[in-house]
């Protein structure tokens, strides 16, 4: 493995030169630092965080909170962060915020006192208030993933709930259904909240047919979409068709509905969220809407570089998802 000491004789210089242009610090003629950085690639030569930490007081780090770890979903997402955090030649910081708002609050705040450049927060129970608060309140940028928030609240990038619930719902109603159940947690949190109120307007906007709409409470699981399946089943509510909030509600209600001799999709059609890798190997494989958490993630990471690099931050960006045809939904 080569080291600083590799480089400075490789390029001639002294130590103290290789390290003013790996850290950006003192006077460096530009043809000097050109020569240092083709050799470092030469050499392939990584250079210490710790060091670069205390020649720069930085922790040269990015800080990344999470509400949750559990499911896939948080698994891409961390899979994304380390790889993108890699490239950057970045430290990756983890904190748990526990699905409280105060644990939240409490780990971004244990980031920035470990001297994190930048802290990406993915939160589920801050209010868009206690955000802004909170942006306000730290001396790093902040980066909100998961929810759309007014610059103020720092850079978002989102996943339109929305649109995601509408298209499922589209293509339930394209398929001739006209009774309709949405099945997910409670709204209170925005994510639930946004999904909800996207399976009520799209069916508001479904005015050329009388379509009954009903929804079923449950949080995200299989145990409790499989709870939820045979809630359906036990008070003969079973519509032609579901849409669930997620795969794993989904692939719960399947099982409780195989169980009981209720067939996917010929008797219930089942359209879901997320588009879980396990979506694809389930039976029947699952009709959903790609959730892209990974591009989402890399997006942030981008942006989380940039104010790194004093550039302005730039609007909240929307990515939307887009339908994954397969096997659990068929003509009503």
């Amino acid at each position: 493995m080569a080291t600083i000491s590799d480089v400075s004789r490789i390029a001639g210089v002294s130590k103290a030169t290789v390290s003013r242009v790996i850290n950006g610090t003192g006077q460096v003629k530009e043809s000097t630092r050109l020569l240092v950085e083709s050799v470092m690639n030469e050499l392939n030569y990584k250079p210490s965080s710790v060091a670069q930490a205390l020649a720069t007081k930085k922790g040269n780090s990015i800080g990344l909170v999470l509400s949750d770890f559990t499911g896939s979903y948080f698994g891409l997402l961390l899979k994304q962060a380390s790889v993108s955090a890699d490239k950057m030649g970045k430290q990756l910081l983890i904190a748990d915020g526990h699905n409280q708002a105060e644990s939240e609050l409490q780990a971004v705040y244990s980031l920035v006192e470990k001297k994190c450049d930048v802290v990406i927060l993915y939160s589920r129970m801050l209010s868009e208030e206690q955000v802004i608060a909170l942006n306000q309140s730290i001396d790093v940028p902040l980066v909100n993933v998961g929810r759309r928030l007014p610059e103020s609240a720092g850079f978002s990038v989102s996943f339109d709930q929305q649109h995601a619930v509408k298209m499922a719902v589209d293509h339930l109603v394209s398929l001739g259904h006209k009774s309709i159940i949405y099945i997910g947690p409670s709204p209170n949190t925005p994510t639930s909240a946004s999904r909800l109120e996207g399976f009520q307007l799209a069916l508001q906007r479904s005015t050329s047919q009388k379509i009954s709409r009903k929804h079923v409470f449950c949080n995200f699981g299989f145990i409790e979409g499989y709870a939820a399946g045979l809630e359906l089943l036990n008070d003969s509510l079973l519509p032609s068709g579901i849409v669930t909030a997620s795969d794993d509600i989904a692939v719960g209600c399947i099982k409780a509905f195989v169980e009981n001799g209720v067939v996917v999709p010929d008797d219930v059609s089942i359209v879901s969220i997320d588009n879980d890798p396990c979506s694809a190997f389930v039976s029947p494989s699952l009709t959903t809407v790609d959730l892209p958490i990974q591009a989402i993630t890399e997006r942030a990471m981008e942006v989380a570089q940039q104010l790194i690099q004093g550039q302005v931050s730039p609007l909240a960006e929307v990515i939307q998802g887009s339908l994954i045809i397969r096997h659990s939904a068929t003509h009503a």
